[in-house]
C-alpha cells in the first residue's frame, strides 16, 4: 500500500530539450533523503504530454533504477487514446514500477461508459496496480464517484487521484468504493483537509520543493493531528497558489532550478519558461516556506 507524501516529479531537461538524467538521479536522491514516500514518474508534472512514448518509458525506467527499491515508483500511463495508453502500459510492464497512474482521456471528453471501458481495457493489459486520475481542470471530463465505483471490482484498479479540490468527495468515494480503495489528493491547497477526511495520501506538485515539510504535514494529518498539520501547512499555502500562477509545471520547474536542484530549467513547447512578472511572487512564497533562494 502506497500512502502519504508522494511527489509528482518534474522531468529535468537540458537546454537542448533532451532529458537530463544526471539531474534526475539527484532529484531521486533528494526525495529519498527528505523522506518522500513515493515518486510519480512522468505524470502531468513530468511533462508526459510532450515526451514521446519511447522517451517516456525510458525516463520511468531510469527513475526506477535510480530509486533502487528504496521507495515506490508510480509510472504515468495516461493517454487520450485507449490504444496508446495500452501500448504505454505494456512498455512499462517490465520496468519494475510499483503502480501506474492513468489520467482520464483528455480533449475527447468520453462519457462515463467510455471512461469505464477505457480503464477496464488498460487494466486488462497488465497485472501492475492501476491508479485512476481525475483532473477535470486539465482534461475537460470529470470522472464522478459513481463512475469510479463501477471500476472498484477490477482486481488491479486500486485507487484514484482526485484533483477536483472537492473534499466532500472523500466521503462519497469511501462510501461507494470501500475502505480498501486508496484515495489520493491531487490538489495541494486542500490536501490537508482531504487526509483528515480519510484520504490515504497526496500526489503533490509542491512536494518537488518542500518535501520534508510536506511529508511532516501528511504524517500529522494521517495521524489525525489536525492542529499540528495546520501549523505545518500554513507557511506552505502561498506556494500552493503561486505554483499555479502559470500552467503546471512551468512555475515548479522554475522553482526547482532556482533551488539549484537541476542544471537547467528548460521546459518543452508549447509551454515556455516562467514569465518574469511572476519571479518575485515565487521567490516571496518560497522564502515564506523557509526555502533558501
Amino acid at each position: 500500500m502506497i500512502n502519504g507524501s508522494i511527489v509528482a516529479l518534474i522531468t529535468p531537461m537540458n537546454s537542448d530539450g533532451t532529458v537530463d538524467y544526471a539531474s534526475l538521479e539527484r532529484l531521486v536522491e533528494f526525495h529519498i533523503n527528505q523522506g518522500t514516500d513515493a515518486i510519480v514518474a512522468v505524470g502531468t508534472t513530468g511533462e508526459s504530454a510532450t515526451l514521446p512514448m519511447k522517451e517516456h518509458i525510458a525516463v520511468v525506467k531510469q527513475t526506477v533504477k535510480f530509486a533502487a527499491n528504496r521507495l515506490p515508483i508510480i509510472g504515468g500511463n495516461g493517454a487520450n487514446a485507449t490504444a496508446e495508453a495500452i501500448e504505454l502500459t505494456k512498455g512499462m510492464q517490465d520496468s519494475g514500477i510499483d503502480a501506474m497512474l492513468g489520467v482520464t482521456p483528455y480533449y475527447n471528453k468520453p462519457s462515463p461508459k467510455g471512461l469505464i471501458a477505457h480503464y477496464k481495457a488498460v487494466a486488462a493489459s497488465t497485472d501492475i496496480p492501476q491508479i485512476l486520475y481525475n483532473v477535470p481542470g486539465r482534461t475537460a471530463v470529470d470522472m464522478k464517484p459513481e463512475t469510479i465505483a463501477e471500476l472498484v471490482e477490477v482486481n488491479n484498479i486500486i485507487g484514484v487521484k482526485e484533483a477536483t479540490g472537492d473534499v466532500s468527495r472523500v466521503a462519497q468515494l469511501r462510501s461507494l468504493c470501500g475502505d480498501d480503495f486508496l484515495l489520493y489528493s491531487g490538489d495541494d491547497a486542500t490536501a490537508r483537509e482531504f487526509l483528515l477526511a480519510g484520504g490515504n495520501g497526496v500526489i503533490s506538485v509542491a512536494n518537488n520543493i518542500v518535501p520534508k515539510a510536506f511529508k511532516a504535514m501528511c504524517d500529522a494529518a494521517l495521524a489525525g493531528d489536525a492542529p499540528n498539520a495546520a501549523q505545518i501547512d500554513e507557511p506552505l499555502r502561498g506556494l500552493y497558489s503561486s505554483l499555479f500562477c502559470e500552467a503546471n509545471p512551468i512555475p515548479v520547474k522554475w522553482a526547482v532550478h532556482k533551488m539549484g536542484l537541476i542544471e537547467d530549467g528548460h521546459i518543452r513547447l508549447p509551454l515556455t519558461e516562467l514569465s518574469e512578472q511572476y519571479h518575485g511572487l515565487l521567490i516571496d512564497t518560497m522564502k515564506n516556506a523557509q526555502i533558501e533562494v
